[in-house]
């Protein structure tokens, strides 16, 4: 990974770590076949190796990598980066295959999703009970595999345990914000404040502030270069997935590769939804209330419930506010103490994250 950012395209900087990344997965998953010699069991190791290694948009290993260059990270000597981005990821992988099932998904990257797989494998008499235990065991084994990686990362003491309990306190806030998601499905329809606390917990401290600060700790940064990571990762972290809340409404299938109907079907409590019935009228909220959550949505009444949320001025609203965390994002970055390239680098990412189409 050479030092040049200027000039460079921010697909051919994504790409180059996601190389990287994608390279040391491998390595890693090929040193560690599973202990057990049947044929059923190597098809589950297959079908994770396939998810973790063949898919994603690493955004986590990106963002840790420009966070190790942000606090002067060299360059010419990333392996560590590099291994620290890889194990960020096969956490994903774990996480990722349990939320599909908490959300009965279908689909994921455009492909079959775990324990769906799974569950048509060939002579399974409870197709989806077992799909579903498999998948949950793949699951805990990524994530098991994370932590082992984690742990092969060559740097001193000091900065291990650092990266470590930086590690450790992303896993409980993802578990804590996926947690009240789901608690959100329970009670049932909650108010803006709440599904803005489940976006900062389940994604913008896990999927930009953390693996920024666990990048920045392996170069040694200072306490004050954690914080101001934090300052820009968070508006921007909620940014991307208030911008993820429309596309699972709004998006193109043939792009997110999800259906667009999942999440009205799930009953999703999002902060675009949450306005929504903030700003509907009885008629609209009494349409809202019947079919949103609904298993038996169709494209049909989908239509219907995207009209309200623009009617209302729901998507104008999220839309606005997406602008602004970004905006808030970019001014904490202007005044963080990194080296240009760097800046740079997580300039064009915040662009790519906010403003994407998938």
């Amino acid at each position: 990974m050479t030092a040049e950012v200027v000039g460079t395209p921010f697909a051919e900087i994504t790409d180059r770590v996601r190389g990287r990344v994608d390279e040391r997965l491998g390595r890693f998953l090929d040193a560690h076949p599973l202990p057990v010699a049947d044929l059923d069991v190597a098809e589950g190791h297959r079908l994770l190796r396939e998810f973790v290694v063949d898919g994603g948009k690493r955004i986590r290993p990106t963002l840790c990598y420009w966070g190790w260059r942000g606090a002067g990270g060299d360059g010419e000597h990333d392996e560590a980066a590099i291994t620290a981005g890889a194990a960020l990821e096969l956490y994903h992988a774990g996480l990722l295959i349990h939320d599909d099932i908490m959300d009965g998904s279908d689909l994921r990257r455009g492909r079959p999703t775990i324990h769906r797989s799974l569950a048509r494998s060939p002579d399974r008499t409870s197709g989806r009970t077992f799909g579903d235990s498999a998948a949950i065991l793949l699951g805990v084994l990524a994530q098991a595999w994370a932590d082992e990686l984690m742990g092969e990362i060559e740097t001193d003491r000091v900065r291990l345990r650092e990266i470590r309990e930086l590690f450790y306190r992303m896993r409980i806030e993802v578990i804590s914000g996926q947690y009240l998601d789901i608690l959100s499905h329970k009670t049932g329809h909650q108010g803006v404040e709440e599904a803005m606390a489940v976006t900062r917990f389940k994604t913008a401290k896990y999927t930009v502030e953390r693996p920024l600060q666990i990048g920045a700790a392996l170069a040694g940064a200072e306490p004050t270069l954690l914080d101001a990571y934090s300052r820009f990762g968070l508006p921007l972290g909620e940014a991307f997935q208030l911008r993820d809340d429309i596309l699972g409404v709004f998006g193109d299938t043939a792009v997110t590769g999800k259906p667009v109907v999942d999440d009205l079907r799930e009953g999703k409590h999002t902060v675009l939804i949450a306005r929504t019935f903030a700003l509907a009228d009885a008629a609209q909220r009494e349409l809202l209330h019947t079919w949103y959550g609904n298993s038996a949505l169709d494209e049909q009444v989908a239509a219907e419930l995207r009209q309200i949320i623009l009617d209302t001025g729901a998507l104008a609203h999220v839309e606005a506010l997406i602008e602004r965390r970004a905006g808030q994002a970019l001014d904490a970055l202007r005044d963080c103490p990194i080296a240009p390239q760097a800046r740079q680098a997580l300039t064009l990412l915040a662009g790519h994250l906010t403003d994407r189409v998938r």
